[in-house]
This record gives structure tokens, sequence and C-alpha cells, in this order.
């Protein structure tokens, strides 16, 4: 149980935390107090003064034993139990226990004893001051010194011997999103596999990888067997290429009897002044044009030549606006005065009928231009698919899977286009195969676009072509790599000579290494069993296929070596070269390996230091890299928490689902910034910088920010920014949605920042009774301090309210305030070791200065429980504090730690 947060093992340079601006260091049995003045110093100095003084960068990142480690009695009984008894055995004693602990009957011998948990829960409180309390008992600084230093060799000493001595499996099959990329870089397609598995549980780690949760029921199995066969039979083709159907729409045409109604308005106008003057006539009619020339702040059709506009129209019934497909490819016609304006999220409807076929893509290409001047912010497209059968049965989703930016002036426009996979769009329209187009429940299905701008930027569409399905080859490539072999004949021989080929190439893509001969002729003799069952040589293949996809082998991510084998050098076997490249790729792109890793591995180079190196730095530039920042992030952070959260529409009516989905990425997105550019781990505790698009940067008060898509966006507007802590979505979701949640801030700090989780609250907690008149009337500081006065609450909430309390000055959705219902926002407070935080920058500047340990080590930490798929326990304490040592020693990249992670111990030979 990791329960020590600060302090590594066999140091050097042994550092504890007394209090603000002093560090007591011991180098060579010298205590040295160190001054420093935190208050006078930019959050950048206090970070490079930080990082200066970290114990790891004085220390080995390796600490080898010549000897059989013994433990380190004698010390402990003349230097360290003489301390603990005069300091702490008051309270944690024969006596007395608070905290359920006694220190003078605990076993000192870490290597074998059974009270390792307690001896780190004493390193945690003894290095952060936390304990002894300054008001009961007096420590001195060279005693505290011994104390840590003490309990710190013992600790990596016997990590180290556990480590020998215990095997960790990490045993367990490919979560939903493992299992999801698996089968698209193995099939070469983009869809959604893995849509009808259930969600995968959580480990208290936060990871959904780990394999103490990843197990398999006979039902999920069947489900696999379904799935795997679907995604072969979706992956392959048969016949001849489809024909496509066209839809080309031009904006005069479908406003063609909006103008026609409008000259017939005039007409009658002109009727029902015949008589008057021709002065009269001309002034009626100018108005009425004036009128027709009105800006509408829906969708509607313009002509540009006059000026003249119309609401554009759309309703379901008899399918009215359905355009009709034709068999031909239509020409582009030139441009067009009469245009679709779409005004910001607003939409536009192009109804398509009931022709859309099943499979194939889906292009939508249209021709567009931005309305604005050249420096009005550029625009964006979003493309919804929709459809309504009735006044009750009716879906819109969206279906680009990017936005697309119209760039284009409106003098001169261009073609725009999206390609999507027509079976990923869900739902489709229930009664599409049952009722007639024109009839009610109408069968008709349409695309709508929409204006995601945020800025007030109109965008012109005067041409849509629609076109499906549309295959750029044919069979398509996903067939192609799979039957890669000219089609055989009808004869047994040729058919089982063209079967072996096909199935050593798959069988090794889907395995992840060579196969053998004998499993390779179990699945010909499958093939040769099923084959006067099926109808044609494809068919039997896809079965055999089928069965190589619902085998363990496939989805279950296990050591072949004999777990059972000697330990050498107190280190487990080294991984197979295979299993080491299943591991990298499921570590950084959260699937199989591709073709180069697997060369490497069968040549038995992976395992060399500079070729992995090497790996690690392709697989992180690679795109699919992008799965490791979006699966990693989502869990060490806990991001699920804002899908589900609910906010107070009242409380907070600017608030919308643009803002919520840029606060989802904001986090994975910094990250992979971080990433690429192998960025400081100390940026996620304070950066000048973010990423951000428009709507993230109008919640936050920046400027000079427009479009949609997300870039770096410098913070000197905003110093209150910068780092994890302060990001909107996780502020947020750390609420209750309607006003900010100290206990929740507090708690996702010290778990998934610090790896410091608060014990779990103990049964019949009583709640705070907001119906005591009171307590309503108390702000939400002292309704905080009131309820952790009462006995049953004080120990919890001692150690998680001052941090929570530090970000008061952000509201329920991560926006700065100054004051709440007219009084001033108070964000200060008191640690347990008596420390001082002044807001957000008093608790960055705080960890900067004094937990930069702590936080790189957790961060450490949870990403090498991420990297291995299985909870960390003490006996890897000792790998995880050399993989910190080297991270530190190396300036504190994001990448280093990834490529530090994939050369150590723990990742290669557990």
């Amino acid at each position: 149980m990791e329960l020590g947060r600060c302090v590594s093992g066999l140091l050097l340079w042994c550092m504890v935390e007394i209090g603000a601006g002093q560090v007591i260091a011991q180098e060579s049995g010298t205590a040295i107090k160190v001054a420093t003045s935190p208050t006078t110093q930019s959050l950048d100095e206090l970070r490079a003064l930080g990082a200066q003084r970290s114990k790891y960068r004085a220390q080995s990142a390796t600490h080898a034993h010549d000897s059989i480690p013994q433990p380190q009695l004698d010390a402990y009984r003349t230097t360290v139990e003489p301390i603990l008894k005069q300091a702490c055995v008051d309270c944690h004693g024969p006596d007395t226990q608070e905290g359920n602990v006694r220190i003078d009957t605990l076993d000192p011998n870490l290597l074998h004893g059974d009270d390792v948990s307690w001896w780190l829960e004493i390193l945690a409180v003894v290095s952060k001051s936390e304990m002894p309390p300054p008001d009961q008992a007096d420590l001195s600084d060279d005693d505290r010194a011994t104390i840590v230093e003490w309990v710190s060799q013992e600790v990596h000493t016997a990590s180290v011997v556990r480590r020998g001595e215990q095997h960790h499996s990490s045993f367990r099959r490919m979560t939903r999103y493992e299992y999801n990329y698996a089968l698209q870089d193995l099939l070469g397609l983009p869809y959604d596999f893995a849509k009808d598995l259930p969600p995968e549980a959580n480990s208290d780690d936060g990871f959904q990888n780990s394999s103490e949760l990843l197990h398999m029921s006979a039902v999920q199995f069947a489900t696999y067997q379904q799935l795997g066969r679907r995604a072969l039979q979706r992956a392959t083709v048969r016949g001849t290429r489809p024909k496509p159907l066209y839809w080309s729409v031009s904006m005069q045409a479908a406003s063609a009897s909006g103008w026609a109604g409008q000259e017939a308005e005039l007409d009658q106008l002109r009727l029902t002044h015949k008589d008057a003057p021709e002065e009269t006539l001309q002034q009626e009619l100018q108005r009425q044009i004036a009128v027709f020339q009105t800006r509408h702040g829906q969708a509607h059709y313009k002509n540009n030549a006059n000026g003249r506009t119309i609401v554009a129209q759309w309703s379901y019934p008899e399918a009215k606006y359905a355009w009709k497909p034709d068999a031909a490819a239509p020409q582009d016609p030139p441009p067009s005065e009469f245009v679709a304006v779409i005004p910001p999220r607003q939409r536009l409807i192009v109804e398509l009928g009931d022709q859309l076929p099943e499979e194939g893509l889906l292009r939508v290409r249209f021709r567009a231009s931005r309305i604005a001047g050249e420096d009005a912010p550029i625009p964006s497209l979003q493309l919804e698919f929709g459809w309504q059968a009735s006044n009750d049965s009716h879906a819109s989703v969206r279906i680009s899977d990017h936005d697309i930016a119209i760039d284009a002036p409106s003098h001169s426009p261009r073609f725009y286009q999206w390609e999507l996979p027509l079976s990923e769009i869900y739902p489709r329209n229930l009664v599409r195969n049952t009722s007639k187009l024109g009839d009610l429940p109408s069968p008709s299905e349409f695309v709508r676009f929409v204006n995601s701008s945020v800025s007030q930027t109109d965008v012109q569409i005067d041409y849509v072509e629609i076109s499906a399905p549309v295959y750029d080859a044919w069979p398509p490539a996903s067939h192609s790599q799979i039957f890669f072999v000219k089609a055989p004949g009808d004869s047994e021989a040729e058919q089982q000579v063209a079967a072996r080929t096909i199935l050593t190439r798959f069988m090794q893509r889907a395995w992840r290494r060579p196969v053998t001969d004998n499993e390779l002729e179990q699945k010909l003799s499958l093939f040769a069993k099923l084959r006067p069952q099926c109808n044609d040589f494809q068919q039997a293949m896809i079965e055999v296929m089928a069965s190589v996809l619902t085998s363990p082998k496939f989805f279950y991510l296990v050591r072949a070596d004999d777990v059972s084998a000697p330990l050498t050098e107190e280190k487990l076997p080294a991984l197979q070269a295979s299993e080491l490249a299943t591991r990298l790729s499921m570590f950084l792109w959260c699937s199989i390996p591709d073709q180069e890793l697997l060369d490497l591995a069968s040549e038995d180079r992976l395992c060399d230091a500079s070729v992995l190196d090497r790996q690690v730095q392709r697989m992180l530039a690679d795109p699919r890299s992008r799965r490791f920042s979006e699966q990693f992030v989502r869990q060490w952070l806990g991001l699920q928490l804002l899908d589900y959260l609910k906010v107070d529409a009242n409380e907070y009516p600017l608030f919308d689902d643009a803002l919520k989905e840029a606060m989802r990425i904001e986090p994975v997105a910094m990250f992979h910034e971080m990433l690429q550019n192998n960025a400081s781990v100390l940026d996620f505790l304070h950066a000048d910088y973010t990423m951000a698009n428009e709507r993230l940067a109008q919640h936050y008060g920046l400027t000079g920010v427009a479009g949609n898509n997300f870039r770096r966006v410098p913070l000197n507007q905003q110093p209150v920014r910068g780092g994890l802590l302060t990001e909107a979505g996780i502020l947020a979701m750390n609420s209750d949605g309607k006003d900010s949640h100290p206990i929740k801030r507090g708690i996702w700090l010290l778990d998934r920042v610090l790896n410091d989780p608060p014990p779990p609250p103990p049964p019949a907690v009583p709640k705070i009774d907001l119906t005591d008149p009171e307590i309503a009337k108390l702000t939400l500081k002292e309704r905080i301090l009131n309820h952790r006065d009462q006995a049953a609450c004080r120990s919890c909430h001692m150690k998680i309210d001052p941090w929570g309390l530090a970000f008061e000055n952000f509201d329920a959705v991560g926006a700065w305030r100054n004051d709440v219902r007219g009084q001033p926002v108070d964000a200060t407070s008191t640690l347990l070791n008596h420390q001082e935080i002044a807001g957000i920058e008093g608790l960055k500047r705080y960890l900067l200065n004094e937990r930069q340990d702590q936080f790189v080590r957790a961060l450490a930490h949870k990403m090498s429980t991420f990297a291995l798929g299985r909870p960390l326990t003490f006996a890897d304490r000792a790998a995880v504090d050399q993989i910190t040592t080297a991270l530190r020693q190396e300036d504190d990249g994001l990448a280093t730690l990834v490529t530090r992670i994939a050369q150590s111990d723990l990742f290669q030979g557990d």
C-alpha cells in the first residue's frame, strides 16, 4: 500500500519540510538549514529553486547490493527509537493510540516484518511536518532528518528485496478501448467495433486497464465471438463495386419557390396600387423589398445580386424537401449569387430521402465561403445526420469527426468535404425499409450543416454534392490486406496453400508474435472442416479468422515464460521481445504492435536500449500516441466526472455544450502538447500557457483566439491560470454544478496529483444541515469549518479542507470570482503542518517550493501503474524511485518519463 509519498530510499540527500521557506538537508551526516523566501519570488523562480533542491537530483538512479541486504536494526535502536519514544509515544504508546497507531510495538524489520505500511505512514507525516503536531511535541530539525533518513533507507532496501521475492501478474484481457483500437489497426478501419461491450470499471487508482478488474465472463466471451466475426465481415466485401448515387443540390434550386413567392407578393402589391401614382407604387415596392432584404438570425437563403433573403424552411411530412439522387456524377456548376447563409450556431438541412445505403463512405462535398471581411474570425462547420419519422420519433447526431474551418473569402468560394463511414452512423431511420417516401411515418433522412463558430461570422454555401457509397478502390484496402493473395481455384490443394499464406500473416499480427507450426496446423484443420459447410473460400476463411480473434491469444495480454523460473540478480525474467513489443504498443498506442515493432522483436533487437529509445520516440511522434494521451489523462485525472456533470442553468445561463466539450478536451490537449515537446512535467503545476479554442478562451477572458481548433495560448492576460489546477473542466467536475466544492477539490488534489489520498469517511458522518438558519447564513468556508469541528469529521477534514479552500476563487464552472453573493472570497487556509496557503497562487507556490518531488514521483507512480496494467505494491517502490530519479536528473520532460518507464526493469521484467 503506497502511503509514503515524498521520500525515496537510499538517499545521499534527505530533505524534510518544516514550514514555509525552510528546508533541512542532511549530507554526509551534517545538518544544513537552507533559507528561502518563497513569497518574494516568482512562480518560475520557485519552480527552478525547487528543482535544484530535489533530493532525487543528488542521488544515484540505481542502488546495487553487493551482498544480501540486512535490516539496520542497530541503527534503529541507537538513533531512531529514542527519538520516537521522546516525541511520539505519549500519543502513540501503551496508554494512548491516536489514529490506532502504537509506535513502541512496531516491528523495525521492514525487510521481512509486517508493519511496513505503518512505517510508510510515519515517513509521510514526519517528512511533511504533519506529525508530531507543533503544539503537542517538539521534534528538532536534526531529529526529524534522522528519522526520515533511516526509514527511507529501510523502505528502499525492503522494496528491492521484496520485489526479488515476489511475482506480480499483469495477466489481463484487453480493455474495451484497447480491443477497439486493436481491431481498427488490425483491419485498417476507423470503426467503433466495441460499442456493444459494457464499460469498464475503475480501479482504486482510477485506471481501467488494471489486471485486478479485467476478468472475462461467459456472456462477455460470447459477445467477443460475435464482434470478431462481424468486424471481419465489415472489413471484407463481395461481388462488384456498388454504384454510387449522387445528390446535386444548388441553393438556387433550393430557394426557387421562395423567390417565386416574393415575386407573387410584389405582383399583388402592384395590383393593389395599380391606380396609385407611380411614385407611391415605387415607394411601396421599395418598402417591401427592404423587408425582403432583412438579415435573419436563422439559416436563410440570399440572393447576393439584390440582397433579398428567405428563411430556410423544412418540415418532415410528405418528404417534400427531399432531393432525388442521380446515377451519373454531376458536373460542378459555376459559383452562384444564390447562397444559403448559416449564422453562428444555426443549422441548414439538406434532405436526402430514403436511398442512402448501409455501407461504404458518405462523401459530403460543398462549396462555401465566409461572409465577413479578411480580418474577421474564421468560422467552422460541423455535420450532423438526422431524421424525423413522426412528431415523437426523431433523432440527430453529430457525425463529423472534425470541424471544417471555412477560410475562403466571400468573393472566392471553394470546395470542402467530409468522408464518413455510413456503417458508423447511428441511429438510422427506424422506418426506412418499411414505409414509402412521402408517407407517414416518414422514412427520409437528412444531413445538417451546423455553423459551430463562437464568434459572429456567417458561412455561405451555394452548392452541395453528396455521394454514396464511395469506395476509393475495389476491393477496398481493408479487404486487400486480409486477402492479399490471388483468389485460389476450387481444388483443395490450392485453397490450403492460400489459407496457409493468409493465416500465417493474420495470426502473427493478431497474436503479436510468430505462430508455431502446431498453432497454424490447428487453424488449417479447422478450415478444412468448415470449407464444405461454407459457400466459398472467403466465407470459410472469415470463420477461421474469427476464431483467431476470439482466442485468448488475441484479447489476453499474458507472459509466455514460466513464472516459476528461478530469479537472478534480484530481477524477474525479462519479457520476451514479442511481449515487450506488445506491452510497449499497449502503453503508447493502446493497441497491437505495428509491423516495425514486430520485425524488431523477431530479430531480437527491441531489447537493445538505443533501439528501444528510438522506437519510443517514433511511437510518440505517431498520431496513434493521441490515444495514450486521451486514455491516460482521462483515467489519471478522473475526467469521466465531467461527462456526468449537471450545471445549474439558473446559476450559469451561459454554460453550454460547446464549453463543456472544450473543458473535456483541454487537459488531454495540454498533456499531448507537453508530450510532443517533451515539456517539463512541472507545467502540470504551473505553466504560462494552455491549450484552448475560442469558446474556452472566452470563458477564461482571453482575447485573440478564434475558431474551434485547439492551439497553444499564452496566459499573460490571465496569470491566475496555468497548469492542471486551474483548468475549468477539472474545477467544474469537482463542484456540485451550483457552487464550488472544496472537499471534492481537496480530495482530488491529494489523490490524483499528489498520490496521497485521504482515508474514506467513517460511517454515519453527519451532513451539513442547510435547514438550520444559523448554518444557512454562514459562508461556505464557515460551514466547512463548523462541520470540521465535529469529532467524527475532524481527523479527515483537517487534511482535506485546507487544500480545497485554496480553490475558492473559482466557481462551479471554473470561472474566476472575487466575491460570492456580495461577500469577498476567502481562499486562505492552513495545512496540517501549519503552512499557510493564500489562494491558488499560494497553493502553486507551496507545491513548487515544497512538494515538487512528491508530485513528480506521484506522476511516475501513476504512469507506471497505467503502463503495467496492474496496481503497484510496496515491492515496486524502489523501481518507481529509480524512474523518478532519472526523470528529475534529466530535467523532468514528459516524454523522458515515458522513455524511462519503458526502459525500466519494472516495465521490462514485470
